[in-house]
């Protein structure tokens, strides 16, 4: 039988399909938890779930398990453009920067006192710093740009990426996100770092350290909003 996608294709999809609809999920669940559970756990059976996808499909991605890991100078590029891309993102918050994405709704780990709750910023942070740009970085540079400027996309150098790829599949990244603004940049700066570097590994670093330092900024400061 023949699969709409490639095998390639499916595995980089299916882990990022599974986040999105679990992600639909929580913003539709009652906050008051009259359908049985805490919305806000989804997020920590989406970690489990999502992580355990990649993991068992993990030699099948190629540019993380079988590359070598970044040079130094490649690891500070990425962690100087991840901390660069939070900076931007915490300030390109205006309305008009802001998109209407539907049932996306903010992460608030407070209990009914109003105070952190810790086991569930744990949950959250460690899903968006550690599995979020893996799965993310997967789908959107691995994939989705390099299907658009090759459909027979897994032996294609993304150094070889063209313009028109990297603008296409930063347009799509940006309809996931509220901040429209924002994701346009980062997006762009973790392509860019794709087709700089030709290491997946390189964007993934700079996305973990965006969201990194993003949860670390959010808790301080109680911007619950950027959750």
């Amino acid at each position: 039988m023949n699969l709409p996608f490639s095998r390639p294709a499916l595995v980089r999809v299916v882990p990022f399909v599974a986040f999105m609809v679990l992600l639909a999920l929580r913003g539709l669940a009652p906050e008051d938890g009259s359908w049985g559970f805490d919305p806000r756990w989804v997020y920590g059976a989406t970690v489990l779930l999502v992580s355990g996808l990649m993991a068992w499909w993990w030699r099948e991605y190629g540019e993380l398990a079988r590359q070598t890991l970044p040079t130094l100078r490649e690891t500070a590029w990425a962690v100087a453009v991840g901390a660069l891309v939070f900076v931007l993102w915490i300030n390109l918050d205006a309305p008009w920067m802001t998109l209407n994405v539907g049932t996306v709704r903010a992460f608030v780990p407070l209990d009914t006192q109003g105070q952190i709750d810790w086991p569930l910023v744990a949950v959250r942070w460690l899903g968006a710093t550690l599995m979020v740009p893996v799965m993310e970085e997967l789908f959107w540079r691995s994939f989705l740009m390099r299907w658009i400027q090759q459909p027979v996309f897994e032996g294609l150098d993304p150094r070889r990426v063209g313009l028109r790829a990297i603008a296409l599949s930063t347009f799509v990244f940006v309809l996931a996100h509220p901040l429209w603004l924002a994701a346009t940049v980062a997006g762009l700066a973790y392509a860019l770092l794709y087709v700089r570097f030709g290491r997946l590994w390189v964007p993934v670093i700079a996305h973990a350290v965006t969201n990194g330092m993003l949860g670390v900024w959010v808790v301080a400061t109680g911007n619950w909003q950027f959750w």
